[in-house]
This record gives C-alpha cells, sequence and structure tokens, in this order.
C-alpha cells in the first residue's frame, strides 16, 4: 500500500462539518466522511463569513441592468459587495490548495446550476449559473480539482476528482523538495496514469523532468505543474486506459500462460463494453506485479491512484453532466 500525501480542501462547511445552512441544517455527505482520515479540510461558510446569521433568511441571484446581484429574499439586503470582498480576501490567502468541494446550487458556493431571477419577488427563473464564491473559486483556481458534493455521487467523476486530488498533493511534496530527483522519481511513478489521461502531456512532462537545456529547478518545477495541471483537465477515455494497460501488458507477455494472457483480453474487452468497471483488469496486472515481483511497476500509480478504502463503486445513477 502505498504512503500518500494528505490533499489539502477548502469544502463548504455545511457539508458534515457544521450546521450553517440557511434553516440550521447540516449536509450529509458519505464521499466527505470517507475522505476525513485522509484529507486536511478548511472548511467555510461565505454566508456566515459576510455576517449572515444561522438560521437566516434565503439569498438568492437577482439578474438586473446586465449585471448580477446577490440579495436576501425578504429583508431585500444586498450582500454582493460583501460576498465578492470576502472571496477575493480568503482565496487570496489561500496557499498550496489541492481542492475544492463546494454545495451545490447554492447561491453563494455554488459551481453551476444556480437559479438566477428577474426579481426578489416570487417567480420563475430566468437561467443558472455559479454562485458567487463558487464563481470566484473557478475563477481563480482553473486548473485545480473543483467539484460539489452533488457530481461527486457518480463514480467516475469522483474517481477522476480523487485521482486528481491526490496527484497534485504528491506533487505538492516533490515540489516543496526542490529536487529534481524526486521529479524524475515523480513522473516515473505516474507515467502510466498520465499515459491513460493525456500521452500529449505525458510525453511534454517526461521532456521537462529530463531537463535537457539545465534551466533552474524554479523554472522546471513551474512548468511541470502547469502542464501536469492541464493533463487532469478532462477525465480520461476507455480508451487511454486500455492503451496504458495494453502497454503494462508488454512487461509480462513472455511470462504468462496463453490462458492468462486471454482472461486478460477478455477482461479488457468487457471494459470496452462498459460491463465491469477499470478495477478488474488492473488488479488482475497488480497480480502479475506481486506474483513477478516486478519492482519497476510496483510504484505505479496506476494501480492505486489513491487511498484503497476510497474505492466505492456505487453510483448515484442521476446521469449527471459529465
Amino acid at each position: 500500500m502505498r504512503d500518500f500525501a494528505r490533499p489539502r480542501v477548502v469544502i463548504s462547511k455545511c457539508l458534515e462539518f457544521g450546521a450553517c445552512r440557511w434553516n440550521g441544517d447540516m449536509i450529509s455527505c458519505d464521499v466527505v466522511r470517507l475522505l476525513k482520515p485522509h484529507v486536511d479540510f478548511s472548511p467555510v461558510c461565505p454566508e456566515v463569513e459576510i455576517g449572515l446569521g444561522v438560521p437566516r433568511e434565503p439569498i438568492r441571484i437577482i439578474s438586473e441592468n446586465g449585471g448580477l446581484r446577490l440579495m436576501q429574499h425578504k429583508t431585500e439586503r444586498d450582500v454582493t459587495e460583501a460576498m465578492k470582498g470576502f472571496a477575493s480576501g480568503f482565496l487570496n490567502s489561500m496557499e498550496d490548495v489541492d481542492g475544492f468541494i463546494l454545495k451545490f446550487r447554492s447561491p453563494s458556493c455554488g459551481l453551476k446550476d444556480v437559479n438566477r431571477y428577474l426579481s426578489l419577488e416570487k417567480s420563475r427563473s430566468v437561467g443558472k449559473g455559479s454562485g458567487f464564491f463558487g464563481s470566484a473559486v473557478l475563477e481563480r483556481f482553473p486548473l485545480t480539482p473543483i467539484e460539489d458534493e452533488g457530481r461527486l455521487n457518480n463514480y467516475r467523476i469522483r474517481e477522476h476528482f480523487l485521482t486528481s486530488l491526490f496527484t497534485l498533493a504528491e506533487f505538492r511534496k516533490v515540489k516543496k523538495s526542490g529536487k529534481m530527483k524526486d521529479l524524475v522519481r515523480f513522473q516515473a511513478e505516474n507515467k502510466f496514469m498520465l499515459m491513460s489521461y493525456k500521452e500529449k502531456e505525458r510525453r511534454i512532462l517526461g521532456g521537462i523532468a529530463a531537463n535537457q537545456d539545465r534551466k533552474s529547478p524554479l523554472q522546471v518545477f513551474a512548468e511541470y505543474e502547469e502542464h501536469l495541471r492541464s493533463a487532469f483537465r478532462t477525465m480520461p477515455i476507455y480508451t487511454s486506459n486500455i492503451n496504458a494497460l495494453m502497454h503494462v501488458f508488454g512487461f509480462f507477455k513472455n511470462e504468462l500462460r496463453a490462458q492468462e494472457k486471454s482472461f486478460f483480453l477478455d477482461s479488457l474487452e468487457l471494459y470496452r463494453k462498459e460491463r465491469v468497471p477499470l478495477s478488474v483488469p488492473l488488479h488482475i496486472v497488480r497480480s502479475w506485479i506481486v506474483r513477478f515481483e516486478n519492482e519497476y511497476l510496483r510504484n505505479e500509480t496506476f494501480f492505486e491512484p489513491y487511498p484503497q478504502d476510497l474505492v466505492e463503486i456505487t453510483d448515484s445513477g442521476k446521469g449527471r453532466e459529465l
């Protein structure tokens, strides 16, 4: 089992950390509970931070004169500038944050699907978008893993978020060391995982880590981080995962019996047809790593990108947008 770095994650406080919603509730979230032993969370409730009490009258986003205002429904209190000021100050104070988990559809924390209205009166929504704090997070941290608790119910989204989160946390440790040998090791250990995301970025990252132009470590780490984060902008597609697995298969094909090869290739075909999850062919390969004592592949993150007890294959089944 790998020794994982602890990601630093900013989270909406109402998600398992405090009864601070407008109605005084706290939201139950299975994913957050699973993450608590492995993550250093920084809970925040922007609405409480700008002086709104608990419980409080709800706020909503009002579209007027081509702009957006954040206003309390019944009191008609305008908290637009207060929220903008808090978001700017809070996010500028964040150092080395690895990810965000924010409250779904919140007018402050929501990342998408937040209703917008023409007035404070009871009326239909005239559009959707991000909340004020959520919008500031997306703008300030465009290449950082950011999700809401609703989307994390989707298995593929959750897997991608956790893989990105723990990889970037490990890179943060490597960057802090400032040692080129640590960066070279990191690149080697993430070779096949990066291949499963973006082969082009993997090649670029390999060239940056090799540093044939003899750039300063500071410049190398900055360039490497930019491309590493870019590699995680989108989820891997199944063909890229199969490509990475076939490369790993090449390490063992001369050691395996014909029946074992067929069993593995059949498992890949079932994965291609979405009949089994990626974990099925991955576990087959991991058994070979142990059996043949392959030291080169033993520490490859592709086979264990995040702690094993976070693996939960249940899915909301709600088909949220990927």
